[in-house]
């Protein structure tokens, strides 16, 4: 059965500077608020952070994170609004899709909307030469998934050679939606286990296992790619493949007073971040 085609839409493109997780964080939630009020407009953000910061997902332990081993890399760590698994976010480019819930890119359930991002996500990997990424519905849980978001890929999450390149998550709240992810493009992804709380020998397996599960963009196409060329070949195939004028603009007023509110009232608080 051929699906109807997504009817146009304007969107903004927004590229913000690197930051530190909270106020990235904190940017995703102002985008989502301004929409909800009238004030904001969908969005597709690209984003780094800086310094590296190993986010946790909203229901995750805090006691995952490995505090003194942060200090000591001088990494910050972050919760996010959305779920899943602990991530590392370094060498990367992230990703935010922020619309409201009556966007037929996003009706549906999670797993359906997930399926209709996913085309974005493909075709800007394939303008940059990555032909044989995949994103399948059926794919298998791992029985022994960790605190390591990308252990194993979820529905309709982005594949490269059989193993998880793109690891995405998503809320709803006040009838829009926020969903992001990251592209891991260049490094040792492994590195994630130096700031997760499990022993010497389980970060030998563990390493081991998630190398043999997930990659990275320069590791399965042998060169580097960096992030301004990433994020360009990306907003081209979210215009394409869901039918969006993306149109470049930076954060509002309004949207930059609400960042440095969550930031400084939610994403750098004990309350938020050791919640669970």
């Amino acid at each position: 059965m051929t699906e109807t085609p997504l009817p146009p839409a304007e969107w903004r493109l927004l590229i913000t500077p690197p930051a530190d997780g909270a106020t990235n964080m904190a940017i995703d939630e102002a985008v989502m608020h301004a929409l909800s009020e009238g004030r904001g407009q969908p969005t597709l953000r690209f984003y780094r952070w800086e310094p590296p910061c190993l986010s946790l997902g909203y229901n995750q332990h805090f006691t995952d994170v490995d505090m003194a081993a942060c200090e000591r890399l001088g990494y910050t760590w972050v919760r996010r609004p959305t779920g899943g698994r602990a991530i590392l976010h370094t060498d990367e480019l992230t990703y935010s899709v922020i619309t409201t819930q009556t966007d037929p890119r996003v009706a549906g359930g999670v797993v359906e909307s997930y399926r209709r991002l996913s085309a974005g996500l493909l075709a800007g990997l394939q303008k940059l030469g990555a032909v044989a990424v995949q994103a399948k519905g059926d794919m298998p849980k791992n029985p022994q998934q960790g605190a390591a978001c990308f252990d194993t890929p979820s529905h309709y999450e982005v594949t490269l050679n059989g193993k998880k390149l793109v690891g995405s998550a998503q809320v709803r709240r006040k009838k829009m939606v926020l969903q992001h992810g990251t592209l891991p493009l260049r490094g040792d992804i492994t590195r994630i286990f130096d700031v997760l709380a499990v022993s010497v020998a389980e970060k030998t397996a563990l390493a081991r296992e998630l190398l043999a599960r997930a990659t990275t963009l320069a590791r399965e196409m042998g060169r580097d790619v960096s992030f301004d060329k990433a994020a360009s070949a990306m907003a081209h195939g979210f215009s394409i493949a869901l039918n969006v004028r993306l149109t470049p603009a930076p954060l509002s007023a309004y949207e930059q007073e609400l960042a440095e509110y969550y930031r400084a009232e939610r994403y750098t608080t004990a309350d938020w971040n050791r919640r669970v």
